[in-house]
């Protein structure tokens, strides 16, 4: 498909995923893009980062690691991005891009990027420029509709689970709250159609004013829907009936495996510089966590009937994580250590026994318990 951009979100992450992956498949002859990025958030912030966004020259974005047993070394120039724009300074103009230019919508907004301010959860008329995320959003599509309410494709990179599924409940129960009119609400959902997407890259540091570093693996994983053409092809994007396999391997093997050596440096108090990189160099402390992936974590995605991915990602897992390139601070790791193991590791027993109830996790159900 024909497939011009408007992006929501200046991240470093966006940079070297989408911007990248846009990039490579518009050189390689793809009718994908350009890019218009925009700035959501309030206030000064990243005004260099944006304006350096859509430079002709593009921005660097460096690929350090290794993959499957090569170093990778290598920095592309990413020249997707035409236009970057502020929110609460171009809301005309990117109103109007809206309406009349965009094909896809792409969005990476933070952990608390669904969030609506105290207005909009009453229901109450926006402000000329919406506080939140969804609020902009819904002005948009509505801004679109009144122009002729072409189709579109939203494709929300947040890290939130069913994240289209979610984004679109979120805008129909707006519109429904706001009162907006029912020919719109029809169009908002049966010509918008939002996909459910998986993002997975380390991008460990970000270039200044713009660019990024990160690691060779990357995965752009979207759930197929009835009416979904592309958008791109692209070696690294997947269009899958079940986004559920690869949502299990990265947050029960790659995230269950961060707080695993999260815990360790918790309990053991160890430097506060400390990268994963560094406490896997502690052979002990490489071979405890092998051990709970190979006689716990694999056997238990095995009985899931997925025992052979569940191996081959623990091989992709400890490449990344030792990617000698990468500087991953534990600290960051750590920060809401409860609530991560929660979701990454009882979550994983639960999920395992509900097929194998016998099935013995005794390091991982130590952790969840502790």
């Amino acid at each position: 498909m024909a497939g011009r951009i408007l992006q929501f979100g200046t991240s470093r992450f966006l940079q070297a995923h989408v911007d990248l992956f846009v990039h490579q498949a518009h050189a390689g002859g793809q009718d994908i893009g350009p890019i218009t990025v925009v700035k959501t958030t309030a206030g000064a912030g990243r005004e260099a980062r944006l304006a350096a966004l859509a430079r002709p020259e593009g921005f660097p974005v460096i690929i350090r690691g290794h993959a499957q047993g090569r170093v990778v070394d290598e920095t592309i120039q990413v020249r997707s991005v035409e236009r970057a724009l502020s929110a609460g300074r171009d809301w005309k103009a990117v109103a109007d891009i809206f309406a009349a230019e965009t094909d896809i919508v792409v969005s990476n907004t933070g952990d608390d990027g669904y969030a609506l301010s105290d207005q909009e959860r009453h229901g109450a008329a926006a402000e000329t420029v919406p506080a939140s995320f969804p609020g902009k959003l819904l002005a948009l599509l509505r801004h679109r509709h009144k122009a002729g309410g072409r189709p579109l494709l939203v494709l929300p990179c947040e890290l939130v689970s069913r994240n289209g599924r979610v984004l679109r409940a979120l805008l129909l129960d707006l519109a429904a709250k706001g009162g907006l009119p029912a020919d719109f609400r029809h169009w908002l959902e049966h010509e918008v159609l939002f996909c459910d997407t998986l993002v997975d890259r380390i991008v460990s540091a970000a270039i200044e004013p713009a660019g990024a570093i990160a690691e060779p693996y990357a995965l752009w994983a979207i759930q197929r829907a009835p009416g979904l053409i592309g958008p791109l092809e692209h070696p690294k994007v997947i269009v899958t009936d079940d986004l559920e396999p690869y949502a299990r391997l990265k947050l029960h093997i790659l995230n269950l495996g961060h707080t695993i050596l999260a815990d360790i440096w918790l309990r053991d108090r160890r430097s506060a510089e400390e990268t994963v990189g560094m406490i896997l160099a502690d052979a002990p402390i490489r071979a405890r966590l092998m051990q709970i992936y190979e006689a716990e974590v694999i056997p238990g995605f095995a009985a899931r009937g997925m025992g052979d991915a569940a191996s081959a990602y623990v091989s992709s897992t400890m490449e990344r994580f030792e990617n000698p390139f990468l500087r991953h601070p534990l600290r960051d790791i750590a920060e809401n250590h409860r609530i991560k193991i929660e979701r990454r590791v009882r979550a994983f027993i639960v999920w395992v026994h509900e097929r194998e109830p016998a099935l013995a996790l005794p390091r991982l159900t130590a952790l969840a318990g502790a």
